[in-house]
């Protein structure tokens, strides 16, 4: 039986609904929301503090060794402020709310969870361990196995949160390259049917397509590039160490990934050399001698990254062909990234206006009457902001 008339509470709610199942990379990541950034008289501005824990070195014997208790920071900026415009007339409200959804909710939460999710996977410039051949689309079990790897090294829990974000290509690659392997003829079945990958694949939760995976173009480097003098130890609160080029030419490009000749990374925990090269991102390129990575280098203390300090003339090694590009596939645990969302301002004077909040997501839908045109605009809002936590975390998967 159809509604008398839908209540603006009844769409927002339903909107809200439709856009959550829409999202994929957004649906699988950490959340944060403020309620107080709407309230008249409590203005907080634009930014969300997220704390970061505390990380300490072990004391050996009966001596105390008291440490300084140092937790980090980050800020998450809600800088997003993104919506749907739509008409639609009273009588449409007398639809009963599986079709108004179908007619007028989903194509609108589509357009706006593909733009959330667009941003989100845009961090990939942030993340700094990365597997695959680049130009080589992965289509085999091994390269999964050896982003787990990765972030099994970064000390990425096991816990049931890590998932893998493919395009369309390596999707398709990956179904067909692992249809037999090992799977439950209910897996096989499944995968055979919807054509991805699904569930519980591998050591993820979820293996699963968005055609939101960015692609990365490498800058215009060239030629054999080394470190212009030796690297010192960051602070503890630094988020990238500046590294000074002393041969080749060309810019790096943000999201760029490099190594340096005999620094390894190191496990956070317990600080033991992995025995591979320390990759690191380029967050910060400014000219052809200069650049900033992530992470920060250190080789001591309880924030250790890598097992030595880079030397004079080290050789610096970049990931994939200058000026090409190449599909960012991201595997990363749930905590690696965080989607922040707040309450938009309720208006007065309007024809109804609700806003809603759901798995930590909040929406605001507000109808007015137009007198000069005489329509019913509708505007559909929602405010967040994209903050990476822990790139290690996560690791890329070069296409």
């Amino acid at each position: 039986m159809s509604n008398i008339n839908l209540t603006i509470d009844q769409i927002t709610r339903e909107g809200l609904r439709v856009l959550v199942n829409n999202l994929g990379f957004s649906r699988n990541t950490n959340k944060e929301y403020d309620s107080s950034f709407a309230n008249d008289g409590a203005k907080i501005g634009d930014t969300l503090r997220v704390r970061k824990p505390a990380r300490y070195t072990i004391r050996s014997g009966a001596t105390l060794d008291v440490q300084d208790h140092t937790e980090t920071k980050v800020d998450l900026t809600l800088d997003q402020q993104i919506g749907v415009d739509v008409n639609f007339t009273s009588k449409e409200l007398t639809l009963d709310i599986d079709d108004f959804s179908d007619r007028i909710l989903k194509p609108a939460m589509a357009t706006i969870a593909n733009k959330i999710d667009l941003d989100g996977l845009a961090l990939y410039k942030d993340v700094f361990s990365s597997v695959g051949t680049p130009g080589t689309t992965p289509a085999t079990a091994a390269v999964l196995l050896d982003a787990n790897e990765y972030m099994d090294d970064q000390a990425t829990p096991r816990d049931g949160e890590r998932c893998l974000a493919m395009n369309p290509a390596a999707n398709s690659a990956m179904v067909n390259g692992l249809k037999g392997l090992f799977q439950s003829s209910g897996k096989l079945a499944a995968q055979y049917r919807k054509g991805m990958m699904g569930m519980d694949t591998l050591g993820y939760k979820e293996i699963y397509m968005d055609q939101n995976v960015n692609v990365h173009t490498c800058g215009t480097y060239n030629g054999a590039h080394v470190l212009n003098g030796a690297v010192t130890d960051a602070a503890d609160t630094a988020t990238s160490t500046t590294l000074t080029i002393g041969t080749g030419t060309g810019l790096y490009a943000v999201g760029d990934v490099i190594t340096i000749a005999g620094v390894n990374s190191v496990n956070p925990q317990n600080r033991q050399s992995t025995g591979k090269l320390q990759q690191f991102t380029v967050v910060t390129s400014t000219s052809t001698t200069s650049i900033a990575v992530s992470p920060a280098i250190r080789s001591t203390g309880a924030f250790q990254t890598v097992d030595a300090l880079p030397a004079s003339n080290a050789a610096i090694t970049e990931v994939g062909t200058a000026s090409t590009a190449y599909p960012q596939n991201l595997a990363y645990h749930r905590d690696a990234f965080t989607l922040g969302s707040a309450d938009l301002l309720m208006p007065n004077g309007v024809d109804f206006a609700s806003r809603q909040v759901h798995e930590g997501i909040s929406m605001r839908i507000v109808r007015d009457y137009d007198i000069n045109n005489d329509a019913m605009p509708c505007r559909i809002d929602v405010l967040y902001g994209w903050k990476t936590l822990y790139p290690e975390l996560a690791t890329r998967i070069w296409g």
